[in-house]
């Protein structure tokens, strides 16, 4: 049996590699990929949608398939404010889980931050955590929030902060054992290989942690 995946935020680092996995994986014969900007992707497999995420009920008839894959997120420095940030981080992820719901889209798969939650004091995991707790509400046959720590990877737009936490992160990482390996870094490619096994194979939990990513990322 042949799928159609959904894919939200394909241009950012997790996503650019998700994109890669589905088109690679026997499993999808249609690749629905929404964006805001024109972008050519050559395969014949991917349909790209050029949207308006403020007008997202506008392309509510082409939020239909299996497998909905989320990776949309930003940072306050590239939004602009904390208000524009909330929206990329919350607004429009749980806008996008509630036409998906009405469409009767089976699975939801969103990249959620290590540390989310709605009791934090950051605002940012504060966001992550308020998102997740949203999107569960809607009670989707699968739903999974994967939780990295810092990514690795070759992003388009440099991070000095993030930089400097990479090349720290691979060195002393390795200290990092027991209950603290969720906190190692991982790169983006593996949580996009975990997404696609999680699509297509059935586990325990919800909520997935940094160090399962990277074990699922393997199978």
């Amino acid at each position: 049996m042949t799928k159609t995946a959904l894919l939200f935020g394909t241009t950012g680092l997790v996503g650019s590699y998700l994109l890669q996995e589905l088109i690679e994986s026997n499993v999808y014969n249609e690749i629905n990929v929404f964006v805001r900007k024109e972008t050519v992707i050559a395969d014949k497999k991917v349909k790209v949608h050029i949207i308006d995420y403020g007008k997202i009920d506008d392309y509510d008839n082409l939020i239909i398939g299996d497998d909905l894959f989320c990776c949309l997120g930003t940072t306050v420095k590239n939004a602009g404010s904390k208000k524009a940030t909330r929206k990329v981080d919350f607004d429009y992820p749980v806008k996008i889980a509630e036409i998906a719901k009405v469409n009767k889209v089976k699975k939801f798969l969103i990249v959620s931050s290590l540390g989310a939650s709605t009791e934090s004091n950051n605002f940012y995991l504060k966001s992550k955590g308020d998102m997740e707790k949203e999107i569960a509400k809607r009670n989707f046959d699968t739903f999974f929030a994967l939780r990295p720590s810092l990514l690795l990877g070759k992003r388009k737009e440099f991070r000095l902060a993030e930089s400097i936490g990479k090349i720290l992160m691979q060195a002393f990482g390795w200290l990092l054992i027991g209950n603290l390996k969720k906190y190692r870094a991982i790169h983006a490619q593996d949580v996009a290989k975990a997404m696609v096994y999680l699509a297509n194979n059935k586990y325990e939990n919800s909520i997935i942690q940094s160090d399962k990513i990277k074990k699922l990322a393997k199978l």
